[in-house]
C-alpha cells in the first residue's frame, strides 16, 4: 500500500482532539470489555483492519474470550452475549450504518432499557469515537503494528 499522511505528525492538535474524546470515555465508567466490543464491531462494519487488529488484542488482554471475538460479526446467532451487550451491539451497528435506518426507536429504546443515562451517553460517544478513528485509519491506510 502507498504511504499516506500520518495525522498525528501532520497536525498533532487534530490527533489530540480525538484523544480527548477517548479520555472522556475512559473516565466515564463504561465497562472496558463492552467498550472493546463496541470498537471491534464498528471496525468490522467499517472494514478497518488497523482497528480490528488493535481492539481484538486489547479485548483479549482484558479477558475477553477468543470465541466471543470470533463470533462478534454473527452475535445475533449466538447466546454468548448478554442482553445488555446485544442491545449495545445493535445500537453500535445502527449508529455506524446510520444512513440505512437512522437508529430506529426500537433499537434506541432497547439500549436505553439496559443502560443508565450516563452509560447511554458513554456508549453513544464510544460509537462516535470509533467511527471517527475508523475513518481516519482507513483514509490514511495506517499500517498494522
Amino acid at each position: 500500500m502507498e504511504n499516506r499522511i500520518n495525522l498525528a505528525k501532520a497536525d498533532p492538535d487534530a490527533f489530540e482532539a480525538m484523544l480527548g474524546l477517548e479520555k472522556y470515555i475512559a473516565q466515564s465508567g463504561l465497562d472496558k470489555k463492552l467498550f472493546e466490543l463496541i470498537k471491534t464491531r464498528a471496525s468490522q462494519l467499517n472494514g478497518c483492519a488497523y482497528c480490528i487488529n488493535m481492539h481484538t488484542r486489547d479485548a483479549l488482554k482484558l479477558g475477553e474470550t477468543a470465541q466471543r471475538l470470533f463470533l462478534l460479526d454473527a452475535w445475533r446467532e449466538t447466546d454468548l452475549y448478554t442482553e445488555k451487550e446485544r442491545a449495545v451491539l445493535a445500537l453500535t451497528e445502527s449508529m455506524t450504518l446510520i444512513a440505512n435506518d437512522h437508529v430506529p426507536d426500537h433499537i434506541y429504546n432497547e439500549a436505553a432499557a439496559h443502560l443508565t443515562d450516563k452509560e447511554m451517553a458513554a456508549v453513544i460517544m464510544a460509537v462516535v469515537a470509533i467511527n471517527g478513528w475508523n475513518r481516519i485509519e482507513v483514509t490514511t491506510r495506517a499500517p498494522l503494528d
